[in-house]
């Protein structure tokens, strides 16, 4: 079930990398945000009339809840004058009405198909993959606090928002030169660089961009269910498996929540237990938070539960312990704020510094930082 409504731009309320953000009015008089992604609709000025898909929001969900601007029919695009002489013919968002055509990085008539073609190897690259979106820049933050230089790319999976301009957090690091790059994979689409599944995008972090250091999550908008295994975060085992059958040096940054109003997901969440304990099938490296003051009660149990899960591993997963000092002002200066299921830093802060030691760990694996 699809719920459309029609609607006029009242005014541009603001605006990132591809996309922009509109207040619309209703017929009913009602004013709703609404998304707009320039590749798909063009910049829209006020008083255009427009086609939305309310649904989530309708709703009231937090995966997809905005009004999405699905066309301007009285001001459409201009028309790519030779559609088959655009380069590129990987499909994403395949089969839907909004499917699009995009160069990726690893087929033929890309520039790169020759760098790629028989790449096999990450060459050790430390590959810190996350179960959420707002992980990405705390875990940035650890990586810059050991060593600003290294060169860090951004792998990203279509469990969550398939546009990648969807995220004023990835269009912020990349203005910040904290990203040297992202890589979109799978359905998900609008990164620097497009592949056609995990390894690819690894591998042309590696070959390509000339990473240092990767990381990789799904978009913003993770779906779950309440159930052990209805969760979007699975993804993350699968990409501890893609970086060691690469060899890379995956490193499992963990969930972490001292402020979550629901059970399963405080301390470690389950969602990490799940996919490093049960999807992962690989040796990687699990780096926990030594948190202490105000903090210590919640990082007892924090670590209990990662001691628990590693001993559970049949010896694949190798517990880390992993100091914070330094961290909190590290994460207080990141360029784009920081935010997770709707907790700001100081709601939560154990949970960025959980997603911070992973980046700090797999800088230090390089030798960073001393």
């Amino acid at each position: 079930m699809i719920q459309w409504r029609r609607g006029v731009v009242d005014e541009v309320r603001s605006s990132w990398a591809g996309a922009v953000e509109y207040a619309v009015r209703l017929p009913s008089g009602d004013r709703v945000r609404a998304l707009g992604y320039v590749d798909a609709v063009g910049t829209l000025a006020p008083g255009t009339a427009v086609l939305l898909n309310t649904t989530a929001l309708e709703r009231g969900l937090g995966t997809g809840g905005l009004a999405l601007v699905v066309a301007a029919p009285d001001a459409l695009p201009q028309p790519v004058p030779d559609v088959a002489a655009v380069p590129g013919h990987l499909v994403k968002a395949r089969y839907t009405p909004s499917q699009m055509m995009v160069l990726g990085v690893d087929e033929q008539d890309s520039e790169h198909h020759g760098v790629l073609a028989d790449a096999d190897d990450l060459g050790g690259l430390p590959v810190v993959v996350a179960d959420l979106h707002s992980a990405l820049p705390a875990i940035v933050a650890g990586v810059r606090e050991v060593d600003p230089g290294l060169r860090v790319a951004y792998v990203m999976t279509d469990g969550g928002a398939l546009p990648i301009d969807f995220s004023r957090t990835v269009a912020g690091l990349r203005d910040a030169d904290w990203l040297a790059a992202s890589v979109t994979v799978g359905q998900a689409y609008g990164g620097d660089l497009e592949a056609v599944n995990v390894h690819t995008g690894l591998l042309a972090a590696r070959h390509v961009v000339g990473a240092d250091l990767v990381v990789v999550s799904q978009g913003p908008g993770n779906l779950g269910t309440g159930t052990r295994w209805g969760f979007s975060g699975t993804s993350a085992g699968e990409a501890v498996n893609a970086a060691a059958t690469l060899r890379g040096r995956p490193v499992c940054s963990l969930r972490v929540s001292g402020a979550d109003p629901r059970e399963r997901h405080r301390g470690v969440s389950h969602h990490s237990l799940t996919a490093y304990g049960r999807v992962a099938l690989v040796r990687a490296d699990v780096p926990v938070p030594l948190l202490d003051g105000d903090l210590a009660g919640l990082g007892a149990d924090v670590l209990a539960q990662a001691t628990e899960l590693c001993a559970a591993s049949d010896g694949r997963l190798t517990l880390r312990e992993v100091g914070c000092e330094g961290l909190d002002a590290a994460l207080r200066a990141t360029p784009v704020p920081l935010r997770t299921m709707g907790r700001g830093y100081d709601d939560d802060r154990a949970g960025f510094l959980g997603a911070a030691v992973a980046g700090r760990f797999a800088a230090r694996m390089l030798g960073a930082g001393g």
